[in-house]
């Protein structure tokens, strides 16, 4: 009897000890605005030898609907994705990696992939930044090379394509996971 009083009582202290702890390890949105979903290495393997590529961040000004990497690349919201570079790199072998990429997601419009890699024409050296941006108002994604230029490409469905780069189908399924690990 004393049990079967104190039990609601219990289970109220359980399930507020419980919110509490899910709403401490929530994601918060920055001061900037953005959600910071995760942080990862890219690694190219080039036969039995892994080399670090460049430090790649994930943000996005909302939240998917689910924690998934599907998710992030169907979320038609501001999010971008900032890369370091940890080695120099030639233009041609990143040019090429991003366009076998977009071809392993089935994105084949050579001619908006053309435009949105074209901007990718120079050596990017070490500790130098790229941004990939979608605005979500404008339907459109930039690429932004730190020192360099900068194009954008329209439509929601480039964006998603792009995104599949890092969170589809890729050689390096574990870098998705870790850029959505804060989710």
């Amino acid at each position: 009897m004393i049990v079967a009083r104190r039990l609601p009582a219990f289970l109220a202290a359980l399930v507020a000890a419980l919110l509490v702890v899910v709403s401490a390890t929530a994601l918060e949105r920055g001061k900037d605005g953005w959600f910071h979903t995760g942080d990862g290495v890219r690694v190219k393997k080039i036969a039995f030898v892994s080399v670090n590529v460049y430090q790649v961040g994930h943000d996005m000004k909302e939240l998917p609907s689910a924690k998934s990497k599907q998710a992030v690349i169907d979320a038609d919201v501001t999010k971008r994705v900032v890369w370091k570079m940890m080695r120099d790199v030639d233009p041609e072998k990143i040019r090429n990696a991003l366009t076998e990429g977009y071809a392993m997601n089935g994105f084949t419009d050579s001619a908006r992939i053309g435009q949105f890699l074209g901007v990718l024409n120079r050596e990017l050296k070490e500790g130098q930044f790229v941004v990939i941006t979608y605005d979500a108002d404008k339907k459109a994604t930039t690429l932004q090379v730190q020192n360099g230029g900068s194009v954008t490409v329209p439509g929601a469905d480039f964006m998603k394509a792009t995104w599949s780069l890092w969170f589809g189908k890729i050689d390096q399924p574990s870098l998705g996971d870790s850029l959505i690990s804060k989710i």
